[in-house]
Order: structure tokens, then C-alpha cells, then sequence
């Protein structure tokens, strides 16, 4: 019995053997469940489960962790990346952690897979928050072009080059991936000023297994946009259609997350309500490293 009774507080390790999702819990699961989604496609979890996971179980959490079919560890080339795939899977993971309720925290674009997962499935979701994550996908590429071309009006090269990404298909892997690349040109994803806290997090992380564990997929986002049609969304609406539904919706965001501007954050908050909406300054899209203490509290005041 005592053996039993210290097992819930160990850190379970579960493996999915028909489809080898990987999965990891933190915490006692007498505690509020917590599920974490990663952003992508083609990312993984490792740096939330590397540096955040177990001290948001510390806060009275019971954090579940998995990668996403066919990304990261969750190894499957036979993965479709359509979002009717990612939310069986999702539903694995309760089933498998004995959960029929959970609270979603979202990160990146595992924001749009916790929308529309909680407008399908509301009576498995206690409640949804927003961290760093998409919502308006267009607003995103759109702002984030506007402010390049800003920066670089001076340099024909990188004109040429944003002209060039204007000029694809909105609806293809190749228009998201380089606007992303320009806004890592622009250094939207950095933190502006490190503090200590935040070095020591990513230089531990670096010298540590989950770095090693850190596999990107690069045919994940191929898959996606080939296999999957809803893949430029405007989820205004759905989150809307959510709150209505009853469902508390929170909302965590960088200051300086240079990839949304300030009438998209200020749309989300008027949609979540002032009080379940915090922007974070000096910080920007890794938000639980930029800023972990002030992450971990805001879920912790908001989650309890």
C-alpha cells in the first residue's frame, strides 16, 4: 500500500504501443489535471517538459506532457498531421491517464489544435489557455511581413525576398515557414533582455537529455498542409463560440512576442476578459522560460 501511495507522485512514463505516442506525466493525479500541447507542426514538447513541467506540478498540478503523432518522439511516418488525428489522440491521452476532464494549455500552434478541440469535445475541457499561442494565422503572417518590410526598406534583397513570400499560396507550408524565417530574421521569437533565470533554464536545458530529445520533423508541415484543409484559420469565432459555452478561457502572452500585433492581443483579450488575460513583459514566445516565474503564477491563480 505505501508502495502505492508513493507511486502517484512519481513521474510516469507511458508509451502508446499502437500508435508509439510519447507521453510523460508530472504530480500527483489527485491534482488538477493539466494537458500541455506543443507548438508546430513538426515540434515537440521537450523545452516545456524540460524546464517548466515538473515546477508547474510543484504549483498543485498533476501535468501531463505528450508529443504529437508523427512529431518529435512520437515517431510515425505513417501519421497523417490532420487535426481529426490529433484530437484521437488526444482523447488517448485521457483515456490513458484515466481523465474525464481536463484543463488545455496551448502553446504556439498547439493553440488552434486546443480551440478546436475544445468546440468539439467541451465536456472533456475545464477550462483553455491561450499561451503564446495562434489564433488568427493570417493576422499573424500579415503583421509580420508589414513590420519587415518596415525594417528593411533599405535592403532590396530582403524586399525581393518578402515580395517573393507575398506572392505564394497562403495555404502552403512553404508561405508559413518563410514567414517564420523572417520574423527569425527580426528576432520576434528572442527574449530582448535575458535575465539570469532565463540562461540558466535554456543552459540547462541545452546540456541536458531533453535537448537531446528535442527531434524536429521537417515532413510534419508538409503532411499537414497537404492532408489538412483547415491550415490558415481564423478561430475568433470558435473562441468566442467556447466562452459562451461556459468554458473559462485564459490567455498568457510575451510583450515582446513580435509575431502578433497589438490589435490581435488586444482583440484575444477583449474575447477572454480582462481579468484571465496577462501580457508579460520582457518576453517574448517561450514565455515559461522568457518568464517562468510570472507564467507559473498566472496559471496558478487562474487554474485554481
Amino acid at each position: 500500500m505505501k508502495f502505492l501511495f508513493s507511486s502517484l507522485f512519481i513521474i510516469t512514463s507511458i508509451f502508446f504501443n499502437a500508435q508509439n505516442l510519447y507521453s510523460k506525466a508530472y504530480g500527483n493525479p489527485k491534482k488538477p489535471p493539466v494537458i500541455f500541447i506543443h507548438g508546430g507542426p513538426g515540434g515537440n514538447a521537450t523545452l516545456f517538459e524540460g524546464t517548466t513541467a515538473q515546477k508547474l506540478a510543484d504549483k498543485g498540478f498533476y501535468v501531463i506532457v505528450y508529443d504529437r503523432r508523427g512529431e518529435g518522439r512520437s515517431k510515425d511516418e505513417n501519421a497523417a498531421m490532420t487535426f481529426k488525428e490529433s484530437f484521437e489522440d488526444l482523447k488517448g491521452i485521457y483515456t490513458t491517464y484515466h481523465l474525464q476532464k481536463a484543463n488545455i494549455l496551448a502553446h504556439s500552434f498547439g493553440g488552434i489544435i486546443g480551440t478546436l478541440f475544445t468546440s468539439q469535445f467541451p465536456e472533456k475541457v475545464n477550462s483553455l489557455t491561450l499561451a503564446g499561442a495562434l489564433f488568427t494565422q493570417q493576422a499573424t503572417y500579415d503583421h509580420i511581413l508589414k513590420l519587415a518590410k518596415e525594417h528593411f526598406k533599405n535592403d532590396s534583397a530582403q524586399l525581393k525576398e518578402i515580395s517573393e513570400i507575398e506572392n505564394l499560396d497562403k495555404n502552403s507550408a512553404a508561405y508559413r515557414k518563410r514567414c517564420y524565417e523572417i520574423a527569425g530574421k527580426l528576432n520576434f521569437f528572442d527574449m530582448p533582455h535575458p535575465t539570469l533565470k532565463s540562461e540558466m533554464l535554456r543552459n540547462e536545458y541545452k546540456t541536458g537529455e531533453f535537448s537531446r530529445n528535442n527531434i524536429r520533423n521537417a515532413d510534419s508541415p508538409l503532411k499537414f498542409y497537404k492532408n489538412e484543409p483547415l491550415n490558415n484559420l481564423d478561430n475568433t469565432s470558435v473562441l468566442k463560440d467556447i466562452r459562451k459555452k461556459g468554458i473559462p478561457l485564459f490567455a498568457v502572452y510575451g510583450k515582446n512576442d513580435g509575431i502578433f500585433s497589438e490589435k490581435q492581443l488586444n482583440d484575444l483579450k477583449n474575447i477572454v476578459g480582462q481579468k484571465n488575460f496577462r501580457l508579460i513583459d520582457n518576453c517574448s514566445h517561450y514565455l515559461f522560460v522568457d518568464q517562468q516565474d510570472d507564467f507559473l503564477e498566472f496559471i496558478k491563480l487562474t487554474l485554481k
